[in-house]
């Protein structure tokens, strides 16, 4: 293997992984050790590698023919594609050992693990020989040294952690996209899992809850105190948060929403009283929604807010005033091609196509599905008994409904396999 002598896993976190052929097959996302007795550095057996379609895999160490500052290259052979699953006594080296709570055994100071340092051994064997630590000064306004020691210097490495952060750790999934962050914490131990979850800010967390399971979501939420939960669920899409709040009991429904921001509780309690597997329980209450006076200018600019999905920012609605669902009367849809061939000051009036019959409320998903299907749409209106828009349908909230509940969690059997590096 040709590699830097010493490499420290926080710096490889999110560097490519590179097949023989020089193509890109994933990303590092954390090393795999096995401890070994006494105070020995534990040995590193491997690497999780995040590939496409979300699946984290291992990489056997003994796979790697080069480990860079820049990239992992793979040797020839067999790449197995089965999820990584952790074996019992193996360790997350990111996931389980940066922020840990450590004492330095020569001055008995206490310290953050900020980085571990793994360099292999005359026989080629990898090690965890080095850790890099911060000392603890418990003044928030000022930051300790951060010392580098040999792995039998620091006490407090093995078995559970007594005490754990998650700065070091939030620092390198910083970068991450938010269904990637989820993807890590569900192969976090759940203690880590919760610390690391409650570290992150309300807009971020709500982000990741939005592509967790179910069963995380709730397991995350009420880990939270009662009034950080309820912020969360406000940085929420009002449908994810309608869906999450139906997973818990009643009175905790309840506690939490009128913990909520009026303004920001309304819409959910409006969703939640939907009928599950209809337009009205899986669509958005915040589509884009114009006046027929506004003019492809001023629609554009609202298509361009960021925090827009690609399917809520498709198509404009055309709606009466006022413009919070239930809006007034509903005029029809102008779709994002059609704006980008009109000129700026032209007006939405103008432009309205009123071919596509809107939904209510009570349609049921198949038929939803055949009629995005049957018109090549990414989103449905939905009005009520009195023409006004109540919300959207888009593609995204059916395919959540119509796949199975756990595809969050695993990929099925189809999509597990091998393939040749």
């Amino acid at each position: 293997m040709t590699t830097a002598t010493r490499v420290y896993v926080a710096r490889l976190a999110g560097i490519a992984v590179f097949d023989p052929n020089g193509d890109q097959v994933g990303r590092v996302r954390d090393a795999v050790a096995r401890p070994r007795s006494g105070n020995r550095p534990p040995q590193v057996v491997g690497l999780v590698a995040e590939v496409p379609m979300r699946r984290r895999i291992f990489l056997p160490i003994g796979r790697i023919t080069s480990i860079d500052p820049g990239a992992v290259v793979l040797g020839t052979g067999t790449l197995n594609l089965r999820r990584f699953e952790k074996r019992p006594g193996e360790i997350l080296v990111l996931g389980e050992l940066l922020d840990r709570r450590v004492t330095i055994t020569s001055s008995g100071r206490q310290a953050t693990v900020v980085d571990l340092g793994m360099e292999p051994d005359r026989a080629g064997t990898w090690l965890l020989t080095r850790v890099a630590v911060r000392e603890f000064t418990g003044r928030l306004s000022r930051r300790g040294h951060v010392y580098q020691l040999e792995w039998d210097e620091v006490s407090g490495l093995a078995g559970a952690a007594e005490a754990q952060g998650a700065e070091s750790l939030l620092a390198v999934l910083d970068k991450m996209r938010a269904a990637d962050l989820a993807n890590v914490l569900q192969d976090l131990p759940e203690e880590r899992r919760a610390v690391v979850a409650s570290a992150l800010d309300d807009e971020r967390l709500a982000d990741v809850l939005q592509e967790l399971p179910e069963q995380d979501q709730v397991e995350i939420i009420g880990a939270l105190d009662l009034e950080r939960a309820a912020d969360v669920l406000e940085e929420m899409d009002p449908d994810d948060a309608a869906d999450l709040l139906a997973e818990l009991p009643k009175q905790d429904q309840q506690t939490l929403l009128d913990l909520m921001e009026p303004d920001e509780a309304e819409p959910v309690r409006q969703l939640m009283e939907y009928q599950t597997g209809t337009a009205g329980a899986v669509m958005t209450s915040e589509p884009i929604i114009m006046t027929p006076d506004a003019t492809v200018a001023e629609s554009l600019a609202r298509v361009r807010e960021p925090q827009l999905s690609p399917a809520v920012a498709a198509q404009v609605f055309v709606t009466r005033a006022p413009m919070a669902t239930p809006t007034g009367r509903y005029l029809g849809v102008v779709h994002f091609q059609r704006l980008l061939r009109e000129a700026p000051a032209a007006l939405l009036g103008g432009l309205i196509d009123t071919d596509i019959p809107p939904l209510n409320p009570a349609t049921p998903l198949p038929e939803i599905t055949r009629r995005m299907a049957t018109y090549n749409l990414v989103a449905l209106a939905v009005v009520d008994t009195n023409d006004r828009l109540v919300g959207a349908v888009t593609v995204d909230d059916v395919l959540d409904h119509l796949l199975p509940p756990d595809w969050r969690d695993h990929e099925s059997a189809a999509e597990q396999g091998t393939a040749d590096g």
